[in-house]
């Protein structure tokens, strides 16, 4: 059990996205690389840390701008979304894709994943990011079972969820 005055550690809380479009071979989804002194350059979904009170949309759609260049322009899954105007505090309340929870690895955090359509530029570097790919599902499929250290631990845990679910 901690204690009253022990030590708290760092929280994260993120916003990220899986960025979906109609490809040739249908439905691709884009990864980028981390781009971070000091950690591996390993393939991700955009997205990061909410800023202190930060709306979860707002910190998704400036993540994205600021990894890829692009405009989240929709949300892929039925999210509904409601801010709560109260007295003491205000409150957004919404239906993410899915939402993820370490409870062991390199950092303790909470997280919403959105599935969304974006529109713009793609940059060739982003904020600590590059590399960015458009993979056909098949593909990623493919590479994540025969080589999921291609991945970052959280993208490992989210394409793990996100495969399984129905396309």
């Amino acid at each position: 059990m901690r204690g009253l005055f022990a030590a708290r550690q760092k929280f994260y809380v993120n916003a990220r996205a899986i960025i979906e479009r109609e490809g040739p071979e249908g439905r691709e989804l884009l990864l980028q690389r981390r781009e971070k002194a000091g950690e591996p350059r390993r393939l991700e979904f955009p997205g990061g840390q909410l800023d202190p009170y930060e709306g979860i949309l707002d910190a998704l759609k400036r993540e994205v701008r600021e990894e890829t260049g692009l405009t989240v322009t929709a949300l892929l899954d039925d999210v509904r979304h409601r801010t709560h105007r109260g007295d003491r505090a205000d409150v957004e309340c919404l239906s993410p894709s899915f939402v993820y929870q370490t409870t062991r690895g390199p950092v303790d955090s909470v997280g919403f994943f959105f599935r969304v359509q974006t529109e713009g530029t793609l940059t060739a570097q982003g904020d600590a990011a590059g590399g960015h790919v458009w993979l056909p599902l098949a593909d990623l499929r493919a590479r994540f079972l025969t080589q999921p250290d291609d991945f970052d631990w959280l993208t490992q845990g989210a394409l793990a969820f996100y495969l399984r679910e129905p396309a």
